[in-house]
């Protein structure tokens, strides 16, 4: 079972947690709707508007369904509370209709509205008023009340400002104002309508100095790993940030840090949206096998079937339709486009001549081919006109000037995880189980870890690989205590043999230890294991169907990825469901990334190349943090550390 298809469940649960912590100091409250309720005496109980309730249980507005859970914002506490008179019926005068007189009259005499007198006296709404009729006229006592403010309220969008300077500016973390914004997408635009907490001007926080910088909290850092990570205290953060004295740390809150502190810290995601300048139109030339010749287009049952078939056909109709998307989105932020498409049909004799007829070098920049070989033949056709050539997917050694690899190199990643995995404080035994063409890796990881032992999978008589090993022999390697195991392999029936056996020593086991003499039985003894466990490659292997989503779970399976599912992609997938009639695949996921991406840098800096190394954008599962190869080109070093967690994957570290 792949992991990735409980991402909707994530999305869910997630944003349920987010709204548990939502809104600046505030803890939501839960109410079990009863058979007595309804809105206007829930929201008198918990001193809220009916519209707040609303607001967080959008069902609400139709129908309370008893024994539903209704999310209950606490009042925000004003220094300036709003107060006003309201008129209350405290009893009724008995009027008898005399000739002549009309409601108006009656109004006048009595100082009450027609309105009123129809309010008080429902059949007037049908029926005239009659001689001798006999109707109530009321009487009012006027009191003075506090009204609850909204618990939130509309904002619009600065100049400059993306969703970490609001998110900060309002005392929250970026999901909640995705969660407060549920249709909000990768990018603002300057005068957008957004919901933020309702706060006085004079609470938000400023953050316009120069100074400071923004640092997002990840899961699980408190106090001590900022110190370590950061070198500013606790004391200093709460100064800076006065939030933190109410509601403590939290995953994802935005926090204001000293630009000082964050040197050598790869943390700023920049948001190009606040930069752009120049809005000519963008040349963009995109070369992807569709083989368009080859799909019999007169049946489209057959069609479709070749292109769930191909798997060129079906990742190119995939990542264009992604494209399509980061264009609209594009234009929405008045950047015009002219896209040129062209099909290599992953033949190089083909790509040869779409190079010969047609002249490559006066677009912007060029998207794809996705084989090396092509991308390697187009971005060495284009090196003498400087043209940027980007390759989506595949990563290779190639040192064009010109050439950008959009995907980061696996040592690249390899050393990312084993860097993290270094920083862990307590002591850990480490343990390598690989098969024999992953041995590249385990020198790799031997060299961080000069003391772990490697025990290989097995081999029969004539020398044939097996991959697998023996449980003893696993169970023998595996000393009481915490121990960090790295599973080096691409093959899946190895991967699933090793994680099953893992999982099982996982924990608690009861085992047999030899006597010491041989005429006694063996004793029975208790050993205790915390086993943890990391690749330093996350391929197929992994994802496959032999492979137990809980096994990797209870390990707490870490591994480096590209990729890291975001809240925004629930609105991305409804908009692009909307559009196509089906849900986005990575590969769309990762098309609307990369264009969006390539269009803000273009349209944000005059000098392509000079401004690209700069710095690491974000999007919906993607991140780009480019980086000058020796010998030419470039290069993405932009990826996350993800683990295993009751079945979901979460972000350990960016």
């Amino acid at each position: 079972m792949n992991p990735y298809n409980n991402m909707n469940k994530l999305f869910f649960s997630g944003i349920l947690m987010l709204f548990i912590n939502l809104v600046s100091a505030q803890v939501l409250r839960e109410h079990t709707i009863d058979s007595t309720d309804n809105l206007e005496a829930i929201a008198q109980r918990y001193g809220v508007l009916p519209e707040d309730i609303i607001d967080l249980n959008p069902e609400a507005k139709n129908q309370l369904l008893v024994g539903n859970v209704l999310l209950i914002p606490n009042p925000i506490q004003k220094k300036s509370l709003e107060t006003k008179e309201i008129q209350e019926v405290v009893s009724y005068k008995i009027h008898r209709v005399k000739r002549k007189e009309s409601l108006y009259s009656i109004s006048k005499k009595y100082n009450v509205s027609i309105e009123e007198i129809k309010k008080n006296n429902q059949k007037l709404y049908e029926t005239t008023l009659k001689f001798k009729d006999k109707i109530y006229i009321p009487k009012y006592k006027t009191r003075t009340v506090v009204v609850p403010p909204k618990a939130l309220r509309t904002y619009k969008v600065l100049p400059k400002e993306g969703k970490w300077r609001i998110a900060y500016k309002f005392g929250i973390s970026v999901q909640e104002l995705e969660a407060l914004n549920p249709n909000l997408s990768a990018v603002l635009n300057i005068g957008q309508s957004i919901n933020v907490p309702n706060i006085e001007t004079y609470e938000e926080q400023t953050v316009s100095d120069p100074r400071f910088d923004f640092y997002e909290v990840l899961p699980k850092e408190g106090y001590y790993r900022l110190f370590k990570k950061l070198g500013i205290d606790r004391d200093s953060l709460e100064q800076l940030n006065p939030i933190l004295k109410e509601t403590g740390l939290k995953n994802g809150m935005v926090l204001k840090v000293p630009k000082s502190n964050l040197k050598g810290v790869d943390l700023k995601i920049t948001d190009l949206t606040a930069q752009l300048k120049h809005f000519n139109p963008k040349e963009i030339a995109l070369l992807l096998p569709f083989k368009t010749n080859s799909i019999d287009f007169d049946s489209i049952h057959l069609a479709k079937k070749q292109i769930q078939r191909d798997g060129y056909i079906r990742i190119s109709t995939e990542f264009y339709a992604g494209l399509k998307m980061a264009l609209d989105s594009a234009k929405q932020l008045g950047i015009s486009i002219n896209l040129e498409v062209f099909d290599t049909e992953a033949n190089p004799q083909k790509t040869q001549k779409l190079l010969l007829n047609n002249d490559l070098s006066k677009y912007d920049l060029v998207i794809g081919p996705i084989t090396s070989g092509n991308c390697k033949q187009v971005a060495q056709s284009l090196q003498a006109s400087n043209t940027a050539v980007v390759s989506p997917f595949v990563k290779f050694d190639a040192l064009n000037s010109n050439l950008i690899q959009s995907i980061p190199a696996d040592d690249w990643m390899a050393d990312k995880l084993l860097t993290y995995a270094k920083k862990d404080s307590i002591p850990n035994q480490i343990l390598i189980i690989s098969d024999s063409k992953s041995m590249t890796r385990v020198s790799k990881i031997r060299n961080a870890f000069p003391m772990a032992n490697v025990l290989r999978s097995q081999r029969d008589d004539s020398g044939k690989e097996q991959y697998y090993v023996e449980f003893e022999t696993v169970q023998k390697a595996l000393l009481p205590g915490k121990t960090l195991v790295f599973l080096e392999t691409n093959n899946e029936s190895f991967a699933s043999n090793v994680t099953s056996m893992l999982n099982g020593l996982n924990g608690i086991t009861i085992e047999k230890e030899a006597a010491e003499n041989e005429d006694e039985e063996d004793i029975e003894i208790e050993v205790e294991r915390e086993l943890t466990l990391m690749t330093t490659n996350h391929n197929k292997a992994f994802t496959g169907n032999n492979i137990s989503n809980a096994d990797l779970s209870n390990l707490n399976f870490q591994f480096p990825s590209v990729y890291h599912y975001n809240e925004q992609l629930n609105s991305f997938a409804k908009r692009y469901n909307e559009k196509f009639g089906t849900y986005p695949t990575r590969y769309a996921t990762r098309g609307f990334d990369l264009t969006l991406d390539l269009l803000l840098r273009l349209a944000s800096f005059e000098f392509f190349y000079n401004d690209l190394t700069t710095m690491q954008t974000k999007y919906l599962e993607n991140k780009f943090n480019y980086v000058k190869r020796e010998g030419g080109g470039y290069i993405n070093q932009s990826a996350f550390i993800l683990k295993y967690e009751d079945l979901f994957i979460v972000k350990m570290e960016d």
